[in-house]
């Protein structure tokens, strides 16, 4: 099912569709349908009742859109839900009517839908997780040697490999998609009350029926039900935050190493992809741009559903009411950003050449750092970088290089030999541990806790 246009630029035509009108009326649909046969097989309901039930939850068969009215009239959807079931029901067998929604709650239909929702939802982050974690993994590997400038407070700093750089951006994900799958893991639990969180209404059979459903739905069975207690779907919605936030950490970067004046990479293009409307020449970072958009929208939308969380007593008023469109554009801005980035990763073009040339056109300046700490241990730490500094000016107002302008300095020429001056400006020789740090991202689930 495609996105609605004002959507289109939110989600993926898989999530909009798991997202959709048709999708979550058919979500309260198996609710009814596996509380009844829970309720048949504990002897609470006729079988023959759960059977006809069963045959008619089917959401092909409902107006999902005077559901809609009506479920505003009636301030949730459980209510007008029930009440086409069993008409629908009645149609048909007439005595099993009135077992439709045997002992439980509006609330309890819509919570236990949107948990089914974020089931079919999950295998899809999933997936392209998988890509985009495989996409870095063998960027990263490709240019472990390929060296370029580092950019601290937009400015070129000293020396780094694309290596690291796409292993950090990895490293982020990866602990993101940790915290993302183990609040999934807690979320995805059955939700089932009733009035009041008692289930009286099935005396001693309520523990039994509810674990039936959790099965029947392949879903968790909770400690009790959670009506006002939001807290797992807190935990998976702010994961979701951080993660799609990570993801434009990420785009942020792909976005500025393609600025013209920059060049260093290129995402993938393709027909329809990153073209301008009046720019024939022009090729856009839309998955960049489609990332940060989610990542901007993110904040907001967790801020708002962690706001909600202070419910009153037994059922709350107007906070679970509020959380069906944000944990669902939560989700489907995830799920964008994600497959984005995974598209970012897998085509990425990066242009050694020009990352070269980027730390050529400094004329050397960012090796002042090292011409610093040398001339330090015969000079002093502060006269160091004195002398480092004006010639850092020098460099940049005249027509030569770092290196070229130290050995000129007098005071240069009696501490530095011609052999430490040559390879001043050779970014290979000033990277530390960059290579030890990019293996340690890569591997990073493999080791201990340090």
């Amino acid at each position: 099912m495609p996105a609605r246009l004002i959507e289109s630029l939110q989600t993926t035509e898989p999530l909009a569709e798991i997202f959709s009108d048709e999708s979550l009326l058919q979500a309260m649909l198996d609710f009814e349908a596996a509380l009844a046969r829970a309720e048949a097989h504990a002897g609470i309901v006729p079988r023959s009742a759960a059977e006809a039930i069963g045959r008619a939850a089917r959401a092909d068969r409902f107006d999902v859109h005077a559901i809609a009215r009506q479920a505003l009239r009636a301030g949730t959807p459980g209510i007008p839900i029930a009440k086409a079931l069993a008409s629908r029901v009645g149609q048909a067998h007439a005595e099993a009517a009135r077992f439709v929604h045997w002992g439980a709650t509006s609330q309890d239909v819509a919570d236990t839908a949107l948990i089914l929702l974020l089931k079919r939802a999950q295998p899809i982050l999933a997936a392209d997780w998988v890509r985009l974690k495989r996409a870095l993994v063998r960027i990263s590997d490709q240019h472990q040697k390929t060296v370029m400038v580092g950019r601290t407070l937009m400015q070129a700093a000293l020396p780094i490999t694309f290596g690291l750089k796409a292993a950090g951006w990895l490293g982020a994900l990866r602990r993101s998609h940790v915290r993302m799958e183990a609040a999934f893991a807690e979320a995805l639990v059955l939700q089932f009350g009733g009035a009041s969180g008692t289930l009286a209404v099935l005396g001693n059979q309520g523990l039994r029926v509810g674990r039936a459903m959790a099965a029947d739905l392949g879903l968790g069975y909770p400690d009790a039900p959670w009506h006002t207690f939001r807290d797992r779907l807190a935990a998976l919605v702010t994961a979701c935050g951080v993660l799609t936030v990570s993801l434009g950490k990420m785009a942020r970067d792909i976005s500025l190493l393609m600025q013209s004046e920059v060049g260093e990479v290129v995402e993938p293009g393709g027909k329809g992809r990153g073209g301008s409307s009046t720019m024939p020449q022009k090729q856009n970072p839309i998955a960049s741009a489609l990332t940060l958009a989610a990542a901007s929208r993110l904040p907001g939308l967790v801020a708002a559903f962690l706001s909600g969380m202070v419910q009153e007593h037994e059922r709350g008023v107007g906070g679970w009411q509020a959380e069906w469109p944000t944990v669902g554009s939560v989700v489907e801005s995830t799920g964008l950003a994600l497959r984005s980035m995974a598209e970012a990763a897998e085509g990425l073009r990066v242009n050694r050449r020009r990352m070269r040339q980027d730390i050529d056109a400094t004329r050397g300046t960012i090796f002042a750092e090292k011409a610093s700490m040398l001339l330090s241990a015969k000079l002093g730490r502060e006269k160091a970088q004195r002398i480092v500094a004006r010639a850092a000016r020098k460099t940049e107002s005249g027509p030569h290089r770092l290196a070229e302008v130290l050995a000129e300095m007098s005071e240069i020429k009696r501490v530095l030999d011609h052999r430490s001056l040559r390879d001043l400006e050779t970014p290979e020789k000033y990277l530390g541990v960059a290579e030890q740090f990019r293996k340690r991202l890569l591997s990073a689930p493999k080791r201990k806790r340090e």
